[in-house]
């Protein structure tokens, strides 16, 4: 009885009810009624959401993006030419002293060294009209810019074991990077005020169908940014100073030995400067001190290359690269000859050229011919700055271009480097070693001032006048920017050979060809105003079955119907015609088992129409997605490249064991035993 009434007591035990049982099921209750109206409140519609409201965040944020794009190259393209200028300055200074020479390298020919360094840098870009297109378009317009700027950070590394064998290679790579550099700078400018005005006006029914962009919508934000790139840009020529300033004024003879056996500067200059002692430093500088100022400038070479890899965007969309590469590389390599057809191009090559001449003047010419040689080489870094400076603010005027017609820009700068070329032809001095000539410091840096305001109306109109003719033609800037940036190669190599040259020889090339550059612009002006259609090459339709690429053969996408080959026309023909008698077969079997008994608005009718309605709609869009990959050639891509990264994380792995093994081995700690 006792181990009865025990199990009945556990029983009761264990089925017994919680506390509160009643409450708890409607506290169930009314947690799932409330999960139930928060689900409901969730996925319903939202009150508070705004959809214009947030699409103007949206493209807010796009448009502070571009901002950021165009800062970040011009700040890129700054510090790459303040590290290169630096540096080639401080080096020419050091190797031209005897006496660095022979105790540091007596005999290594640093003399001919460097003479085959500036030839591999100022010959090797005329060759850049023929691989220019084809890298950039090979690599894509940011990644050009970063590789470029890779090639600048060689050029300072080499630097630090001065050898024919590191110097002479690395100045040559340079020389093959300086047409693409600056055509995917221009290119990257000019696209990026594109983008800007879609973003201002995405709501327009054409930039929604990425049509053409109507003539002229886009001028002001091409002279705005273009404007804003110079302004950055210029103050490179400051920076560069820098070494000069820091480190080897304090290593600098004085102005009367350096220039003791000079006679007569200005104008009546043959060559550089006649005379100039072969010994410019009391001291040599440290060697543990050239390595720290290198240091420094290899960091800000590597900080320029994670500005251009890390904060600039994408110039194009995915698609619109892969439409720009699938025209075939033979049109891509002949596309440059074909546009020099235009004659905006071909009238505008005169200035393109005096660009090249004038810069070059400013920093070599006038700065040695009458700075130095009047002054001294510690006044060098002053002239230099003061030209930097004044490039930088003037490159503000071009904006005058939104309410003046665009010659004004042009029309300026030549008048300003007009006067200043007449006034330099008629100056010149008979140097006394006995007299100081600080007096001339004034006037050589109005004159500075003056050639700096010049200069940033030419180089910033330029460009933006270059961007404003072909601002609708997305396709063609490249090719634009390249002819641009090769006749400026060009200015460079003729100023390399006219180095020992008199100077009124020089000044009068300059002068002719500023003259004929107006003329030539005033004739490209007045053939524009007469709307005179340009000859523009045509840029052939994207191919897009090219090996490289991973597509559906059958469901092609990006072929448009203007593209497609009598074999693809021949297929449709045999789809279409197995099409009607699959839908035959199909009715005939519908008729068969309905017994013909129902209509029209039967359920097997209204399948069948809304069947040929998806078939027809699927037909359409395959036909509108002309430009656009498909999604199995996007994941396809993907896949590819998530192959090629395994592949290197694993070879990655398998070296670094390798090396591990090998340092074990060296270090003693790898021992095998014998069992």
């Amino acid at each position: 009885m006792e181990a009865t009434d025990i199990e009945e007591h556990g029983e009761d035990a264990d089925f017994e009810a919680p506390p509160n049982g009643g409450m708890n099921e409607l506290l169930h209750v009314g947690q799932e009624e409330n999960i139930q109206g928060q689900m409901e409140e969730f996925l319903g519609p939202h009150s508070e959401y705004n959809e214009e409201e947030e699409e103007k965040k949206y493209y807010r944020r796009k448009r502070l993006g571009v901002i950021k794009n165009v800062v970040a190259a011009s700040v890129g393209a700054m510090i790459v030419y303040s590290v290169y200028m630096g540096l080639l300055q401080m080096q020419l200074i050091l190797h031209y002293d005897m006496t660095y020479r022979e105790v540091k390298y007596s005999n290594l020919g640093l003399e001919d060294i460097d003479r085959k360094m500036l030839m591999g840098i100022n010959v090797t870009p005329i060759i850049g009209l023929l691989y220019t297109p084809v890298l950039i378009r090979f690599l894509g317009t940011k990644w050009m810019m970063f590789l470029a700027s890779g090639i600048y950070a060689l050029f300072v590394s080499t630097n630090y074991w001065e050898r024919y064998y590191t110097l002479v290679q690395s100045a040559v790579a340079i020389g093959v990077v300086i047409v693409p550099l600056w055509a995917s700078l221009g290119n990257y400018i000019t696209r990026m005020a594109q983008q800007y005005y879609e973003y201002v006006n995405y709501k327009e029914e054409h930039v929604q169908e990425q049509k053409k962009l109507p003539k002229g919508a886009c001028h002001r934000y091409i002279i705005v940014f273009q404007s804003v790139f110079h302004i950055i840009f210029f103050l490179s020529f400051v920076f560069a100073e820098f070494p000069m300033r820091l480190v080897l004024n304090g290593h600098l003879h004085k102005t009367k030995h350096i220039l003791f056996n000079v006679k007569v500067c200005g104008a009546a200059v043959s060559g550089l400067i006649p005379g100039f002692n072969t010994t410019v430093l009391t001291k040599l500088p440290r060697s543990m001190l050239l390595i720290q100022v290198e240091s420094v400038l290899m960091g800000f070479a590597f900080l320029a290359m994670i500005v251009f890899l890390v904060l600039c965007g994408a110039a194009y969309r995915p698609t619109e690269e892969i439409d720009l590469r699938s025209i075939g590389w033979g049109n891509i390599f002949q596309l440059p000859f074909k546009h020099l057809r235009d004659y905006r191009l071909r009238l505008l090559s005169p200035f393109f050229i005096y660009s090249g001449f004038e810069a070059l003047f400013a920093v070599t010419g006038f700065s040695l011919s009458y700075g130095v040689c009047i002054l001294g080489l510690d006044r060098l870094w002053l002239l230099i700055v003061v030209y930097g400076l004044s490039c930088s603010v003037f490159s503000f005027l071009p904006l005058c271009i939104l309410r003046l017609p665009r010659w004004t820009c042009l029309a300026s700068g030549a008048a300003v480097h007009l006067v200043l070329l007449v006034a330099l032809l008629a100056f010149s001095l008979q140097r006394d070693r006995d007299l100081s000539y600080e007096q001339y410091l004034g006037p050589l840096l109005v004159i500075s001032v003056l050639w700096g305001l010049g200069t940033a109306l030419n180089k910033t109109g330029l460009s933006t006048v270059l961007g404003m003719l072909y601002a609708e033609e997305k396709e063609r800037l490249d090719f634009v920017y390249t002819i641009y940036h090769w006749c400026q190669a060009i200015a460079i190599f003729i100023v390399y050979l006219w180095s020992h040259l008199p100077m009124r020889a020089k000044l009068s090339i300059l002068l002719a060809t500023l003259l004929l550059a107006c003329y030539c612009y005033w004739v490209m002006e007045r053939r524009l105003a007469s709307d005179v259609r340009p000859r523009l090459p045509r840029i052939p339709r994207p191919r897009h079955k090219v090996k490289g690429y991973r597509y559906l053969e059958e469901d092609n996408s990006d072929e448009s119907d203007s593209e497609r080959s009598d074999d693809d026309e021949e297929l449709d023909k045999e789809n279409e015609g197995d099409v009607v008698e699959e839908m035959g077969a199909e009715d005939r079997e519908e008729r068969v088992q309905d017994g013909g008994a129902q209509g029209d608005d039967s359920p097997r009718a209204r399948r069948k129409s809304a069947r040929e309605g998806e078939r027809k709609e699927k037909a359409g869009e395959r036909r509108r997605d002309g430009g656009r990959m498909t999604e199995v050639g996007w994941s396809s891509l993907q896949e590819r490249r998530d192959t090629h990264w395994y592949l290197f994380i694993y070879w990655g792995c398998l070296l670094e064991n390798f090396h591990l093994t090998l340092l074990c081995h060296s270090e003693g700690l790898y021992q095998t035993r014998w069992v």
